[in-house]
């Protein structure tokens, strides 16, 4: 007798700063606090009893070297459409909040921000709209193959586009093939080789 695979049901952090978190996740993925007490929160955005658990106590330390530290590179969470990324992108800038880094991964478009603890957090579109196209895309497409990163782009751009009346798929296509290139470098939040100890 099989067992169906289990979903992804929330992710927890342990945190110094429960308040700026719980303000910012709500702030980000629009979570609400289900329970609170003085060691965490559990927070929702969906019909599920929690999506997003924080765990606090006097114990916890921050780790200034997080980056070079193994451990969780980022959480991620997906919108239904490419419109409705481009617009949180808008509401988030225009409350002070923007994205680390903007990649086209060719099967997703994905902004990645980092929340007051320094995890970072990835907001994704599927650009395919169907999950069944975007499978067969990382299992079989050449391009991906040689590069899994994907294309940086600046989301400005990408907005300016959808502004002027290009399509989710027309984005998605300059995107990918680099005419929405930032002029910052990409930070991935990853260590180089000189960072590492």
């Amino acid at each position: 007798m099989s067992t169906p695979n289990p979903s992804l049901h929330h992710v927890t952090f342990k945190t110094t700063r429960l308040q700026e978190m719980i303000d910012w996740y709500g702030a980000v993925i629009g979570v609400e606090v289900m329970h609170r007490y003085e060691g965490g929160a559990w927070l929702t955005n969906d019909e599920a009893n929690h999506r997003v658990a924080l765990l606090t106590t006097s114990g916890l330390i921050d780790d200034p070297d997080k980056i070079v530290h193994t451990g969780l590179h980022h959480s991620g969470y997906e919108y239904p459409t490419m419109d409705d990324l481009l617009d949180t992108y808008v509401r988030l800038k225009e409350a002070g909040i923007v994205p680390h880094a903007c990649l086209d991964h060719g099967m997703t478009m994905s902004f990645y921000y980092v929340d007051p603890d320094g995890h970072s957090v990835e907001l994704q579109a599927d650009v395919f709209g169907d999950w069944a196209q975007s499978t067969e895309f990382i299992r079989t497409a050449p391009e991906f193959s040689a590069d899994p990163i994907g294309t940086p782009l600046d989301p400005d751009l990408a907005v300016g586009a959808r502004d002027a009346g290009a399509t989710p798929q027309e984005i998605h296509d300059r995107a990918y093939a680099g005419e929405f290139k930032p002029e910052a470098p990409l930070d991935l939040r990853m260590p180089t080789t000189a960072d590492s100890r």
